[in-house]
């Protein structure tokens, strides 16, 4: 059984957009689509104190409600698209988290109401983006112009594979080009141990960062020929690099370290100031690593 995009919505704008986004990906995955709203049975989650057996019957057919209005917008831009639902019992953090470990991925806008409150930054995207077993893509705003492209961070650094491959296929998927953005401010350094230089040549830097990308690059640019790539490496800090990228950005792909609990600076930043959806996916690291 093909595995569903999720999406989570709670009646506000953001999460209205994020369905739509949520839909044209299950359309172009030919994957079903499952709409879901997390909420507690009390208005409060007080700890250690279990939550009432049920729903009241107010506060259960609003659920629905919200629900409903997800599938008819889902359903007036595609029609056949295979659309499921559920009320998710709990907050939204923990909800969504269980909800992604059985999806392709998951979809949630930036700025929510209730249980969504503060998701740019909160608990919610927090606990998803470092919990998630796959990627999750929080939409902030969609793509106003046909001419864009897909744009991913690409460090250099192994563990990346996941994040290069996901970045690929959402390329093909989409028939747009990919941007490879390769940001430095200092030499990267090519193994553990290795000591950065005090004084350097901006120039050649960037020439062996290019390398270092290229190299990054090359088994992927022959497992996908017809994506266009574009191998963009630039002297600056990565969030600002990623946050140009967006303004022609159809979605940025990110990574984030799999085995720490917080968002990297440059992924904090891109949230807040991307003009595009924002894919955060957990990289992948070697044992020992």
């Amino acid at each position: 059984m093909t595995q569903p995009i999720v999406v989570g919505v709670d009646g506000s704008t953001s999460s209205l957009q994020a369905v739509t986004w949520a839909t044209q990906e299950a359309t172009l995955r030919k994957a079903p689509l499952h709409v879901v709203h997390a909420a507690l049975r009390w208005a409060y989650d007080v700890p250690l104190v279990p939550q009432p057996a049920h729903w009241g019957p107010t506060e259960e057919a609003a659920c629905k409600e919200l629900l409903h209005q997800a599938v008819e917008q889902a359903h007036s831009d595609a029609p056949t698209l295979k659309i499921t639902t559920e009320i998710l019992d709990g907050s939204a953090a923990e909800a969504l988290a269980t909800a992604a470990e059985t999806a392709q991925l998951i979809v949630i806008g930036r700025r929510g109401l209730g249980g969504f409150t503060g998701l740019l930054l909160g608990s919610v995207s927090h606990d998803l983006a470092t919990r998630s077993p796959h990627p999750v893509v929080i939409v902030n705003q969609l793509p106003t112009t046909q001419d864009t492209e897909i744009a991913v961070g690409v460090t250099g650094h192994t563990g990346q594979d996941p994040l290069l491959e996901f970045a690929f296929n959402e390329a093909a998927l989409r028939r747009r080009p990919l941007r490879a953005v390769h940001a430095w401010t200092h030499p990267t350094t090519r193994a553990p141990g290795d000591m950065q230089p005090l004084v350097y040549d901006v120039e050649d830097v960037g020439n062996e960062e290019a390398r270092l990308l290229a190299e990054s690059l090359g088994g992927w640019r022959e497992r996908f020929p017809d994506v266009t790539l574009i191998e963009h490496v630039v002297h600056e800090h990565p969030a600002k690099a990623l946050i140009d990228a967006s303004a022609t950005a159809e979605l940025v792909i990110v990574g984030t370290p799999g085995r720490k609990l917080f968002l990297t600076s440059t992924v904090r930043a891109l949230l807040h100031h991307a003009q595009a959806p924002v894919a955060v996916h957990r990289a992948s690291h070697p044992r020992g690593n």
